[in-house]
């Protein structure tokens, strides 16, 4: 057996099988809990359905904090518990959310990107400028576009050389996002004067405050716009579902649910995140797709941009400032580890839900809106106290 064993370690030492960190830090063996299992005597075996409930806990911890804010709020905030403040929740907090999927993804991967509000602003400001920029008349499916490939651009521009700084250059990304922010807040500032960059173009403002669906108890459906012929009390009566803002966060987080969990660009993600030296050796493109995580983080913040510029009808560059930590806050409640290798897309998800009925619940209660910030950090502390405790039990 001595001799089994060197032989064993002989082997791994001269690389003729892979290393295996790689999947033990983000992955567990199947055969793992069995082994545990026979090797415990009969006080161990007693405690598993107790670790086992702790787990569980520690899992769904969010998804039962988020019902018990619902409950709360809906005994105690009047108008609370109604469709439209719903969908007030949803559009609110769509922006956040879409910047927080990029940041999942960075966070997995073991970074972290403190630039995307102010690439937010930036792309706002760029999109609005380009778009006061057209000739009267031009269809307005035309000045989406342009605006849109102008945020876009703002957002793989800096997500390049966030990228680049990181993986050539070796630059922290604490260090090189803190970096690219104040780079994107001096552009922000600078194209647009200091002042927000109004839009006046009629019919963007529909675009981004109307909805998807409109209901009304006679006409009917209609799709993008209310039922033609209705006038005055009619109108009144028109029920708006979904707002196009909460449709394009539900459309994004369902390509990257689809990105993260069933395509190798997420495998290749949680390995790096887990085991970056285990990666190297696995023969993953570290450099490549750590790059690529960061054009993804900014361009979905650059499309939050657009989203503003839509929707205020103006750019400002300091549109995201209040939000870059929301979306990081949204992306750590949802059970991601900061030091990499864990997180969901439907974490974050729910992170962002909880920390906009929060921000909702508190409004309605008419509560100081200050504590907002006070109640979001509480929940972050929880976190992870809840995510500390879990490993403990796992262990």
């Amino acid at each position: 057996m001595a001799r089994g064993n060197e032989g064993q370690r002989a082997t791994s030492a001269s690389g003729a099988e892979p290393s295996p960190p790689l999947v033990s830090r983000w992955t567990s063996p199947p055969a793992a809990s069995d082994a545990v299992a026979e090797a415990a005597g009969p006080g161990e075996e007693a405690e598993r359905p107790e670790r086992r409930a702790l787990q569980l806990l520690g899992q769904f911890w969010a998804w039962l904090f988020l019902l018990a804010l619902v409950v709360f709020f809906s005994l105690t905030g009047q108008g609370f518990f109604d469709l439209f403040n719903f969908q007030s929740i949803g559009a609110n907090l769509a922006i956040m959310l879409i910047m927080a999927l990029g940041q999942t993804f960075v966070i997995i991967a073991g970074g972290i990107d403190l630039s995307t509000g102010w690439v937010m602003g930036l792309a706002s400001v760029m999109a609005a400028i380009l778009m006061t920029q057209l000739v009267e008349g031009t269809p307005l499916v035309l000045v989406v576009l342009v605006g849109l490939a102008a945020g876009v651009f703002a957002g793989v521009c800096t997500g390049l050389v966030n990228g680049l700084l990181i993986a050539k250059l070796r630059v922290p990304p604490f260090i090189a996002t803190l970096g690219m922010y104040g780079i994107a807040r001096g552009a922000g500032f600078i194209l647009s004067g200091g002042q927000p960059v109004s839009v006046q173009i009629r019919g963007l403002g529909q675009i981004g405050n109307g909805y998807l669906l409109y209901y009304h108890p006679q006409a009917g459906v209609s799709l993008f716009s209310p039922p033609p012929g209705l006038e005055g009390a009619q109108l009144r009566q028109v029920i708006g579902i979904l707002p196009h803002p909460l449709t394009l966060a539900i459309i994004l987080v369902l390509i990257c649910y689809w990105l993260l969990a069933r395509t190798r660009f997420g495998l290749r993600t949680y390995a790096i995140g887990g085991n970056r030296e285990a990666a190297l050796r696995a023969g993953i493109p570290v450099d490549r797709h750590t790059i690529q995580i960061y054009i993804l983080s900014a361009l979905l913040a650059a499309i939050a941009g657009v989203l503003y510029a839509a929707r205020f009808t103006n750019g400002a560059a300091n549109a995201g400032d209040p939000l870059l930590l929301d979306s990081i806050a949204a992306v750590v409640i949802g059970g991601a580890s900061l030091f990499g290798g864990e997180g969901t897309i439907s974490g974050t998800v729910i992170g962002a839900l909880i920390i906009a009925v929060i921000q909702n619940g508190l409004v309605i209660l008419a509560i100081n809106p200050f504590w907002q910030f006070v109640a979001v950090g509480v929940v972050i502390i929880i976190a992870v106290l809840v995510d500390q405790a879990k490993a403990r039990v796992v262990t």
